[in-house]
């Protein structure tokens, strides 16, 4: 009779376990949680997001089971070669045709201001990782994407303020002509002008661009000390290898990179870089968390990883706590947990989500090392001082986006 009650009492248990797996299930749209990592895999912004970015995202997967209360996380990808059109279409067709409950990664700034449109106007929910333009989550917001890494604001403050604070008061604008280019050209001179120092002249160029003899002769002639860069990947290290070749250190004028990811100064080397200021929202060797998962990393890509690329990584794993947290993929539901939830990893210190759907967390100023002071291929920071999350971004009472009470 003992065994009996037992029996019945252990199958009314499992019977209740699976009751609850699928009730909760039920709440998930199409029993699956799908998420579609949108990127440039194979042009100017490939290295610093691209495939390592979807390795981050699938190791995000993995590491928290592949399932989700039961449900199954399917993950897709698709290149948007740098085009917003391209990009929208991507996304209304994961729309459309797969139930897409999440689209991560975004590079371009244009590409993620067009697919935050498709996404708000099908409540679908965006996590962008690669994109800087500070307007994302100010006259761009909606509450239907959020600004993970970091963006022209912070970029400006630490980069740009720190090398006015050391005498580099006229500057030269080199800028991509796009979204990303002009917010980060409209900060780094709102910061100049506000510390004492004068953009004395700036020029845009396309998006990319291979050549950039013409605009560093121009900047050679401006007269300034500084040279401000104000683009990203090729683009950034085109430009940089151009100055070396026309000697413009040598003569006396200094490159302000004010978008430099890991894999650039990889790429030019040392030699090129050294002593390069830059801001970056994490790096690899800061502490012992950011070391044990860049090694996983490094174990399945072969090198070490950018910001955007943990950043990609940390930011789903929110998501996927938030989706089981809740127990559904509903948009909204799910965006309002994770902004009720603190965010301290491995790759984020003092954490929020504002209402805008900025991440705001400590930033960090960098000096690029020179050869001497390198102990080995992936040894090239030095950090400098920490930014704090409240100071670094942009305050809320600044703020143009519509979801935000001033």
């Amino acid at each position: 009779m003992t065994f009996i009650k037992k029996t019945l009492a252990s199958s009314i248990a499992i019977a209740a376990t699976a009751a609850m797996a699928t009730a909760a299930q039920a709440q998930i749209s199409d029993g699956a949680v799908r998420i579609g990592y949108l990127a440039d895999m194979s042009g100017t912004y490939r290295d610093l997001a691209g495939p390592g970015g979807l390795e981050a995202l699938r190791m995000a997967v993995e590491d928290f089971g592949g399932s989700v209360n039961g449900a199954p996380i399917e993950v897709f990808s698709a290149d948007d070669r740098n085009s917003a059109d391209v990009g929208a279409n991507t996304v209304r067709e994961w729309v459309d045709q797969r139930n897409v409950d999440l689209v991560a990664g975004m590079v371009a700034s244009s590409v993620t201001i067009a697919v935050t449109n498709v996404l708000q106007a099908n409540d679908k929910l965006g996590i962008i990782s690669g994109s800087a333009a500070s307007s994302i989550t100010n006259e761009h917001c909606s509450p239907n994407h959020i600004h993970w890494v970091y963006d022209t604001y912070p970029l400006a403050n630490g980069t740009a303020k720190a090398v006015v604070e050391q005498g580099g008061d006229t500057w030269f604008m080199l800028t991509a002509d796009y979204a990303f280019g002009h917010a980060l050209e409209g900060d780094v001179e709102r910061v100049v002008t506000e510390n004492g120092g004068t953009i004395v002249g700036k020029i845009r160029h396309p998006f990319p661009t291979d050549d950039f003899s013409s605009y560093i002769l121009q900047a050679q002639g401006s007269g300034a000390k500084i040279i401000g860069l104000a683009n990203a990947g090729a683009d950034t290290v085109n430009a940089i290898n151009t100055a070396s070749q026309f000697g413009m250190v040598e003569a006396g004028q200094q490159l302000a990179g004010l978008l430099v990811f890991l894999n650039d100064v990889h790429a030019m080397g040392l030699d090129a870089t050294q002593g390069l200021l830059l801001t970056t929202g994490w790096y690899w060797d800061m502490d012992d968390e950011a070391r044990e998962w860049s090694q996983r990393y490094y174990d399945r890509v072969g090198r070490m990883p950018t910001m955007v690329q943990a950043g990609v990584y940390s930011s789903t794993m929110h998501y996927l706590k938030a989706v089981e947290a809740t127990g559904t993929d509903d948009t909204q539901t799910v965006r309002e947990h994770m902004m009720s939830q603190e965010i301290n990893d491995f790759f984020a210190r003092n954490g929020r989500l504002r209402e805008d759907g900025r991440m705001v967390h400590d930033m960090y100023l960098a000096q690029v090392k020179t050869p001497a002071e390198s102990e080995h291929e992936w040894d090239l920071y030095e950090i400098l001082a920490t930014i704090p999350a409240e100071e670094a971004y942009r305050p809320l009472s600044e703020s143009q986006c519509k979801l935000v009470q001033n």
